[in-house]
């Protein structure tokens, strides 16, 4: 049985940024991986996500500034774009394999353990100092008939042929940013929400204004509609629902949400505490098995998943098990956003939290028609900022075109605790520009 300083779980985002720097200890790692080497992110998440996004952006915007000075609006070839998709991702997971080799052990297969030290993948065992649950998440199954006809994210981010009509279970930011994706294209859309709302996690406010401006593109909104069953008739499928008739459509995807890469681990053999949302782990990342550890979507925690925060954990973890590092897991300011069209984006503070607390918050919302880079658009975009009792910003969100650039700039002055005075005595930025909306804001 060979044996390793670490045996690693999986090679996404944290898993990777955890490898390369246990590399550079020069400790002996063994990582298995049971699907694609990278994980979701530059295979079939937010890499390929926002290459396509490029171009959608860009016909949204001219079918705005059509008529304001743009003659014709551009138009999408769904087909050609994802043609230069595939060829520019295909390669990734080969490549990322490569990479770990490099530094490490490599398996492709499943893994579970045999007990808290101990890891069987492809009937051999291995024993590791120290395990690291690195597995992700993967879309949430439906539980009803006919599933099987459904697709998940990936195999529309993988879709050669357009669809005439595309139906979407759920209201998360998936649902929203394809969508929004595959309604530029030329295809009709229709998004059934469970619940009352869309998005959340996001400012309400906005998220309303969001599907409001997605209606008037035409895509129709099915509130607190979920669908019973689903049968194919001929090329189509039909989509029985718990309220109004039936309805028939062309693709129907599945973006319900997502479950954590648990059920094959077997935990229960290594007495591994875990619930349906993930792997339970303290502040230091460290499960109730004083040797393992879980980073990465897979936790419990309740915090976005985002490739970021997965880093940010591998580094944490790094330096806390090379590095002597004995402080708690400290996050900084997370920045979120949804690639629809318009975008949504908010760090820090959610309005939604505070709207009751006016001794100690103050929010105020800012039209951002002042901007010159608005020129010629239909849509002017708001950002809502919370300054707390001291004026310090502690918490934006905003909806409009350019809204994921827009807090990024403010993102930095939140962590960092920045007042107008110290902005205007250590900044000086490009002009105009995206920094030019922020003139006024900061107290």
């Amino acid at each position: 049985m060979k044996k390793y300083d670490y045996i690693i779980l999986g090679t996404g985002p944290a898993a990777y940024q955890l490898i390369k720097l246990l590399a550079t200890q020069h400790k002996s790692i063994l990582a298995i991986e049971s699907g694609l080497f990278g994980g979701t992110c530059p295979n079939v998440g937010c890499e390929p996500k926002i290459y396509l996004d490029g171009a959608v952006q860009a016909a949204l915007l001219s079918k705005q500034l059509e008529g304001h000075g743009i003659e014709q609006a551009a138009t999408m070839n769904w087909s050609q774009l994802m043609k230069e998709k595939k060829e520019r991702f295909a390669s990734w997971a080969n490549e990322t394999r490569k990479n770990i080799s490099k530094v490490c052990d490599v398996i492709s297969g499943s893994a579970h353990f045999i007990d808290r030290q101990t890891i069987e993948a492809n009937r051999h065992y291995f024993q590791g100092n120290k395990i690291i649950i690195a597995t992700g998440r993967r879309p949430h199954e439906l539980s009803i008939p006919g599933a099987k006809f459904v697709h998940d994210s990936s195999d529309v981010l993988s879709l050669n042929k357009l669809p005439e009509h595309v139906t979407f279970i759920g209201g998360g930011y998936i649902a929203m940013e394809l969508a929004t994706f595959l309604a530029a294209a030329g295809s009709q859309v229709t998004i059934l929400v469970r619940g009352d709302r869309v998005l959340r996690h996001f400012y309400q406010k906005y998220s309303r204004e969001l599907v409001a401006k997605m209606k008037e593109r035409g895509i129709q909104f099915k509130f607190e509609t979920e669908p019973t069953r689903i049968t194919q008739l001929s090329d189509k499928y039909v989509v029985e629902l718990n309220q109004d008739g039936p309805m028939v459509t062309d693709y129907v995807v599945n973006a319900s949400g997502r479950t954590p890469n648990i059920e094959k681990l077997d935990l229960s053999a290594a007495q591994i505490d875990y619930s349906t949302r993930g792997i339970d782990v303290d502040r230091h990342l460290q499960t109730n098995v004083n040797n393992i550890y879980a980073i990465g979507d897979v936790t419990s925690q309740d915090i976005p998943n985002l490739t970021p925060v997965a880093e940010f954990q591998a580094q944490y973890l790094f330096n806390s098990l090379e590095n002597g590092f004995t402080q708690p897991i400290n996050y900084p300011v997370i920045g979120t956003g949804v690639f629809a069209f318009p975008q949504l984006a908010q760090a820090g503070i959610n309005p939604d939290s505070v709207l009751e607390d006016g001794d100690n918050f103050e929010i105020k919302e800012y039209e951002l028609s002042q901007s010159s880079l608005y020129a010629g658009q239909k849509e002017k975009g708001l950002l809502t900022v919370v300054y707390d009792k001291a004026n310090y910003i502690v918490g934006v969100s905003e909806i409009s075109t350019s809204a994921i650039n827009d807090i990024n700039y403010f993102i930095p002055i939140i962590g960092l605790r920045i007042n107008k005075n110290e902005w205007h005595r250590n900044v000086l930025q490009i002009y105009p520009a995206l920094a030019d909306k922020i003139e006024g804001i900061l107290r």
